[in-house]
């Protein structure tokens, strides 16, 4: 059986765990997706009820109980919440996606195609977010790679096991995206017989026995209204009405794939490319595989209204191992070829760096080391074309791209993102109001709405649920208007500058105000 070498391996979790583990407890959880899971987690300890998710008090059926349990397991682990226990669980499960996927290509292919299918997805702009990220994304990755991976070396038993779990993590899609995939793999190769050794009615027993009983409890225990939200507004609804209205477009998905797999995108399309067109002998199978892998998921995304960036984290493993088989391809055999990576290298990082200084200047805080980022992403993009169209030598470029994303990560997440966190989490403000207006509103003297946007945070780091003033719905901002009793209301600056109007907030005081995170008081 073909393995990584253990040095290999140590150097992979190095690099890897670096850009995923540097800097996770260093800023505050990022307003509203990871304080959701973080708050849910917390209210399972608070209530001793571990099966029945609640948010501000209150029941809510977002997502199944798997990634809550991790949660609490850290927070309890290291002795209650902290932005480390809350992210930990996530960021070990992108690096056990990463390892996935780099054991799954050594053994399909060789040791060199596994160390770099692995070493490109960690290095990723992708990962390198993701994987620092309190949500379920990445628990999502590890399980339906798992499954996905295990259907290419034949371990079916394996395969449902992890779907089970996928499940688990975030529904039925869990089970339905490697069903479809494996499928539309073996319609493409002619090889649907194939499902007569796959124990297919067993192996969906196995999922239902590992991903139902919980969804029979909710439905014991909550009803039809668990279905409705469940099923009919967080699964089906999500698909077939947008979420985010001004998201829908066809294109959404290309330059998050383009950005999101930086600095390895101009090696991807190449990498696509020559796994149709040069492939060979046993390696044509595994590499249809990937293509359709990614294709689907790709194509399914496009066409379904709700639009997120965090959807194409699944597209990571297959691209990275289509990456990997092109990188040792091409350090052995084919060196001439080298020609349009070095061009798309060269382009991709010159528009990157470009974007980093301009961009920059757009937030006064990072304007410095927006530049800095800039300039040395224009640098190494000048040294990867010149290694790869003169010296011709695609190791040393492949190293140069390892650098750049860790270049990226540091700069990013060690001096930028620090600057800018308040841009982004309502922790300071939470703070704040504690200290200085708490007391005054506890007393009865004023009812405090929060945005919806920001109550998930509020709520973590103050334990105060508040009410929610929706600022995308006519309704909850008449309650606000006709609501004549005195108000704190925490919003984000733009948000109110928008629809005062409508909540009748012209007069209101502007108490507080952090990067454009508000405290407003009625008068």
């Amino acid at each position: 059986m073909k393995q990584l070498p253990r040095g290999a391996i140590l150097l992979l979790l190095l690099v890897v765990g670096f850009m995923i583990l540097f800097g996770i407890g260093g800023i505050p959880l990022l307003d509203p997706d990871e304080p959701v899971y973080a708050e849910t987690a917390k209210e399972m300890i608070r209530f001793n009820d571990y099966l029945s998710p609640r948010i501000y008090n209150e029941y809510w059926y977002d997502k199944p109980p798997i990634f809550y349990w991790l949660l609490v397991g850290s927070i309890k682990l290291f002795g209650g919440f902290s932005e480390f226990a809350a992210r930990i669980p996530a960021s070990l499960m992108a690096i056990g996606a990463v390892m996935l996927t780099a054991f799954s290509a050594t053994r399909t292919f060789n040791a060199q195609a596994g160390f770099w299918s692995g070493m490109v997805m960690g290095t990723t702009i992708m990962l390198m977010y993701m994987g620092k990220a309190s949500v379920t994304d990445t628990s999502l990755l590890f399980f339906m790679t798992g499954a996905l991976l295990c259907f290419m070396h034949q371990k079916y038993w394996l395969m449902y096991l992890f779907c089970g779990f996928a499940v688990m993590v975030k529904g039925p899609i869990g089970v339905v995206f490697p069903g479809a995939i494996v499928f539309l793999y073996l319609l493409a190769a002619r090889d649907l017989g194939r499902m007569t050794r796959m124990h297919v009615l067993p192996g969906l027993i196995l999922v239902a026995a590992v991903g139902l009983p919980w969804y029979v409890y909710m439905y014991q225990n909550h009803g039809m209204s668990f279905i409705y939200e469940f099923i009919g507004f967080h699964n089906i609804s999500r698909f077939a009405a947008p979420l985010h209205p001004k998201r829908v477009h066809w294109w959404f998905y290309l330059p998050v794939i383009i950005l999101g797999m930086f600095p390895w995108t101009a090696l991807l399309v190449k990498s696509i490319k020559d796994a149709f067109r040069k492939s060979v002998g046993e390696e044509c199978n595994p590499l249809l595989f990937l293509q359709i892998w990614w294709l689907f998921v790709f194509l399914f995304f496009s066409v379904a209204k709700t639009k997120q960036v965090s959807y194409m984290l699944v597209l990571a493993p297959p691209l990275s191992i289509l990456m990997g088989w092109n990188i040792q391809r091409l350090f052995h055999h084919y060196k001439e070829e080298c020609r349009g990576w070095a061009y798309g290298s060269g382009f991709l990082f010159l528009l990157m760096g470009l974007g980093w200084i301009f961009g920059g200047r757009q937030l006064p805080e990072l304007s410095r080391y927006g530049i800095l980022l800039g300039v040395l992403t224009i640098c190494l993009g000048i040294a990867v074309f010149f290694v790869l169209k003169f010296k011709k030598d695609p190791e040393l470029a492949a190293w140069l791209h390892v650098g750049a994303g860790i270049v990226t990560m540091v700069m990013a997440f060690g001096f930028m993102m620090p600057l800018i966190q308040d841009r982004f989490s309502v922790k300071t403000v939470a703070k704040t109001y504690v200290e200085t207006y708490a007391k005054d509103a506890s007393a009865g003297n004023a009812v405090l709405y929060i945005d919806k946007f920001l109550r998930p945070g509020f709520m973590l780091y103050t334990d105060i649920p508040g009410v929610e003033a929706d600022t995308n719905s006519e309704k909850s901002l008449l309650d606000v208007k006709q609501d004549h009793r005195g108000k704190y209301i925490i919003m984000r600056e733009f948000m109110y500058n928008k629809m005062k109007e409508n909540m009748g907030g012209e007069d209101w005081e502007l108490l507080e105000n952090k990067s454009g995170i508000c405290i407003y008081k009625s008068r």
